[in-house]
């Protein structure tokens, strides 16, 4: 028998549009999903948080390189590719990942640098992004 962590795993690096449809078979129905841009709670609200992400970003690639599991947590370090306007758009991240009992996913917290990797990318916003990320580094 596959331990749910990596199930979920196989879930998530073939995730789809289409494969949206089985989410509840990996989340339990009141799911806490986090990300820097979204908390909310329940399977159908992280779908709509998933289907918003495959209507606004192209050729998306979920690679998980590491997955730690202890008692009902997982730690899962993973790198996220796709396109995004007009150039392609890659991070790394980290997934904090709480078990129910019966195997799903209760909690996913997704920890990554949306400055960094997201509002840098912005004109204007960016530039300044960047310049302070610059003026705060230690040279």
């Amino acid at each position: 028998m596959t331990a749910p962590h990596e199930r979920y795993r196989a879930y998530l690096e073939s995730l789809t549009p289409e494969t949206l449809a089985h989410l509840s078979d990996h989340v339990t129905e009141d799911v806490r999903f986090k990300d820097p841009f979204n908390d909310v709670r329940g399977v159908d609200a992280m779908a709509r948080v998933f289907r918003h992400m495959f209507e606004n970003v192209r050729d998306i690639k979920f690679e998980v390189h590491r997955a730690m599991m202890e008692d009902d947590v997982c730690l899962m370090q993973w790198r996220f590719q796709g396109a995004l306007g007009c150039g392609p758009w890659a991070f790394d991240g980290t997934s904090v990942l709480r078990f129910a009992p019966d195997g799903r996913v209760a909690e996913h917290i997704d920890y990554w640098d949306a400055a960094g990797n997201f509002y840098e990318r912005l004109p204007v916003i960016g530039w300044l992004l960047s310049w302070v990320r610059r003026r705060l580094a230690i040279r």
